[in-house]
């Protein structure tokens, strides 16, 4: 019983690391990805047809804003801030 009590307690303690959102990634998550190595063909050609879908989108959404811009849009901003300045005005 004595021995057991003045037996050194080990403690092994990980390093936490965080996703880019900050959330912890859980170690055995870390261990297999460090095990698996180098990616493969399959997970290159996933990568880099989603990088490109992903620029596809990035190109349609910045076409549409082009194409379907109104200049008046910025305006109708204008007039809501004079109102709100007056309305400031007359309340305070």
């Amino acid at each position: 019983m004595i021995s057991y009590l003045l037996s050194p307690v080990v403690v092994i303690m990980h390093n936490t690391q965080f996703d880019p959102f900050g959330e912890p990634v859980a170690h055995s998550l870390r261990c297999a990805f460090a095990q698996t190595g180098r990616q493969g063909p399959g997970s290159r050609l996933l990568l880099r047809s989603g990088v490109g879908l992903f620029w596809v989108f990035v190109i349609g959404v910045v076409a549409a804003r082009v194409a379907y811009f109104d200049p008046d849009f910025a305006e109708k901003f204008g007039s809501v801030a004079a109102i709100s300045k007056y309305l400031h005005a007359v309340f305070a």
